[in-house]
């Protein structure tokens, strides 16, 4: 064992030691509901190492959101200083909602949630007036008449597939002076040999190599649209994965 495996421990482990919770169950717990941070990044695996010295933080209150999805958005919207307050948006991927529920909390005026699934949007928000739900849509077909009037901003949050291949339609939908955030999620953009045990992409450098290929694409395809940045989202996906969130303002 290398001395720098030895001077760390799991996080549930360490929750425990440090007197956070009273046993590694309820620490779980909150690890999963995405209420702690180490060094300032959530962590959501109870078995990520973390070293003996680092900074840890449990917030008050588990997220308010119908999925874990809405925690990425909510902290890009807060980043890159957008507000769907009074607009309509397209979510892509919306599966259970948590993107178009950050959406709701934020007073969009109208959202149009696509999805290739079904029966997957919570009921909630399924119910909710401010919501279209369309089910068993391809994103890559999507046309202009299916959503019926101008769009204003588009958030994306899709699996199995690269974003290159999903946005374009959408992002043509999108009005001038309008935004997007984008998930880019490495393990559907780097390519099978690039992913590792379990579907994990854990190498920082294909991370930096698929957030490069990705922003160099949008700003060949799409020049009239400023990139703001790609930031790394504030907790893993299901699996570990580390996933990053970019956004870009329409210019023309």
């Amino acid at each position: 064992m290398s001395p720098s495996t030895a001077s760390k421990s799991r996080l549930d482990v360490l929750l425990v030691a440090r007197g956070f919770f009273d046993s590694r169950a309820r620490a779980t717990a909150a690890i999963k509901a995405g209420r702690v941070s180490v060094n300032t990044q959530v962590i959501t695996r109870a078995a990520h190492m973390v070293g003996a010295m680092a900074e840890i933080n449990i917030s008050d209150a588990e997220h308010d959101y119908v999925s874990r999805g809405g925690i990425k958005l909510a902290h890009a919207l807060d980043i890159f200083g957008f507000d769907p307050a009074g607009i309509c948006a397209i979510d892509l991927g919306a599966s259970t909602g948590g993107f178009s529920d950050v959406l709701l909390k934020r007073d969009v005026r109208h959202v149009y949630a696509i999805d290739v699934g079904h029966d997957q949007l919570h009921g909630a928000l399924r119910a909710h007036p401010k919501i279209t739900s369309m089910e068993g849509i391809n994103a890559r077909a999507l046309t202009p008449d299916q959503i019926g009037e101008e769009l204003d901003c588009l958030v994306c949050d899709v699996s199995f597939i690269s974003l290159s291949l999903v946005l374009p339609p959408a992002i043509s939908m999108i009005r001038p002076g309008g935004w997007m955030v984008a998930l880019i999620k490495p393990q559907f953009e780097a390519g099978r040999s690039a992913i590792g045990k379990n579907g994990v992409v854990s190498d920082p450098e294909i991370h930096v190599r698929v957030c490069q290929d990705f922003a160099t694409w949008f700003g060949k395809t799409y020049p009239d649209w400023k990139a703001k940045d790609i930031i790394q989202s504030p907790i893993e996906g299901p699996q570990g994965n580390v996933e990053f969130l970019f956004g870009a303002t329409n210019r023309c």
